[in-house]
This record gives C-alpha cells, structure tokens and sequence, in this order.
C-alpha cells in the first residue's frame, strides 16, 4: 500500500526541486524525505527521481505518478473528512433507500425536502422494491435502509446481520361514490355488507390484491371485481363512475377525487411497516437522521388519519 506522506513529498520534491526544500516545506528532514521516496519507488516497482547537479528531479514515471496524487490525497481527505463528520453526529454523503411504492409515496417521499434543507450534504436516493428483494439490498451492502411490510400479519424474515423497527401501521379504508349506498351509513362498514357490490382492485399477484383478498378469506362468496388496475388514483377514479367501489391504504391515499368519500371498515386489513438496516451502520449519523425522519412523519400520517 502506497504511503500517501511519501506521494506528498515527491509532489513537494517536484515543486521544489531539492531534497532540503521539500522537507522543510513538509516539516521533515531532508533523510527523512530520502527515505520516504525510496520505499516509495521499492512499492511502485519503478525509478521515480534521478539526479540533476545538485537538484533532483522526477523521472517520466515519478511526474505521473505525481500528476496522479492529488486525486489520491483529495479522495482521502474527503473520507477523513467523512469519518470526523460521522463521529461529530453530521449527516453527509449518499443514503440509499429501498421501500415499497405505497411506503415511497406515504412516508418516503414527504420528508426529502426537509432531510435536503437540513443536511444539504447528504444525498438520499430512493428505489422502488418488494420487500424480499429490499432486505436482501441492505445485506449485501445495495441498500442502506429498506421500508418493508408484513405478508399477511407475518413479519419479513431478516438476518441477525440486519436490525429491524416497526414504523407504522397501515390501514385500508373504503373508497365509495358520493352517491352509493354505503356513503350514506353511519359508524364503521360492515365487511358482510360488502358482498353484494362491485370492486376495482389491483392486479392478482401485487401485495395489495393479496390484501384485498383479505376481506373475503372467511366467506364463501368472491368478490365481483369488474376492474384490475395497480394505480390507486386510478381506482378512485373509477370509484367515481359509481360503478365500483376500491379498498385503498392509507398510506398511498391523495386526495380523493371530487365524488368519492372513504369510508372506514370495522374489520379493516392491516400491514406493519417496519425498517431494515445493518446492525454494522447502527451508528451511521445519516441513517439515524433519516430514521428519525420518516417515523415523526409515520406519526403525523397516523394523527392525520384518525
């Protein structure tokens, strides 16, 4: 491994052109310096400096290695600079987030405009992913945090490489026209009153069918969906129509369109929405601001919603 105090002084030998110089300039001795540079051509395997009279000067391969240098001393000094950053509590540098699209939407996405005002030296990239592939993210190092959801009330398994935090509870409510039936009742829907209407849902094989179909595990009857359509707003739109009513989480809720209403389910589905990140960057000053970040907003999104 190439000593960088050895790359320092052979630039500070091409500045200065004598051995006293650059060592005066480095704060070392002129043997001192000598030494440096000669272990220095011993690693890189090739003559670096030759003499010139009483100077010295750099052969071709000693002034490209120099040319080099600074890149070298720079990506150095930025990860010093990193690790006191880190040690003093500062969020800097780049945080991947993995999540699925209803957590990017509900709980991701409201906070990256005050974690960008705050830390403006922390960059914090977001990718859309189911929650097997997310975990397996943050474990092989892809990944520094991942939002990942129960499949019908089991947790998603994580290693004893990984930690993991509950953030939220999410909960489905009832997307009706403002002129159907059910927008007219009082307290919480019935699930037994549902059976008879008609449903847009997302497509078989997504998360949120599976969770749709929920509802219906204990009765005989299946539910007449008449639409397959993965983007909620979309759903509320045909929710509009008056044809068809939707189960939508809360968590990827907009406003509703003019003409829908949600309407709460006494036996609502659930999902657990829970953190994920390697217990080795428990301390990572940017994961614990981001952290923080996104559980005061689960917070806020669960007093907006009761």
């Amino acid at each position: 491994m190439i000593d960088v105090s050895a790359l320092q002084a052979l630039r500070a030998l091409a500045d200065f052109g004598t051995m006293s110089r650059a060592a005066a300039d480095l704060g070392f001795t002129a043997s001192a310096i000598s030494q440096k540079l000669k272990r220095l051509e011993n690693e890189v395997g090739v003559q670096l400096i030759s003499p010139a009279g009483r100077r010295v000067v750099l052969t071709p391969a000693g002034r490209a290695l120099v040319e080099t240098a600074p890149e070298v001393v720079q990506a150095l000094e930025r990860s010093m600079s990193a690790a006191r950053s880190a040690d003093a509590g500062v969020p800097r540098g780049r945080f991947r987030i993995v999540a699925f699209s209803t957590a990017v939407r509900g709980i991701v996405a409201p906070v990256l405009a005050n974690l960008s005002g705050e830390f403006p030296d922390l960059r914090v990239e977001v990718v859309e992913s189911d929650p097997d592939p997310a975990v397996y993210a943050v474990e092989s190092g892809g990944a520094d945090l991942a939002l990942v959801h129960d499949a019908d009330g089991v947790p998603t398994p994580v290693s004893a490489a990984l930690r993991q935090s509950h953030v939220h509870t999410d909960i489905g409510d009832l997307a009706v026209a403002s002129s159907h039936p059910l927008a007219r009742q009082s307290g919480d829907i019935e699930l037994n009153d549902l059976n008879s209407y008609r449903w847009v849902t997302s497509p078989p094989g997504t998360v949120c069918h599976q969770w749709f179909q929920r509802l219906f595990a204990v009765g005989d009857d299946e539910p007449d969906v008449v639409h397959s359509v993965d983007d909620f707003s979309t759903q509320m739109a045909l929710v509009a129509s008056g044809g068809v009513v939707a189960l939508i989480p809360r968590l990827a809720r907009a406003t509703p369109p003019a003409g829908v209403e949600l309407r709460t389910l006494k036996q609502a589905p659930r999902r657990e929405v829970s953190a994920v990140w390697r217990r080795s960057g428990q301390d990572d000053p940017s994961l614990r601001a981001v952290l923080a970040a996104l559980k005061a907003q689960t917070t806020r999104a669960a007093d907006r919603s009761t």
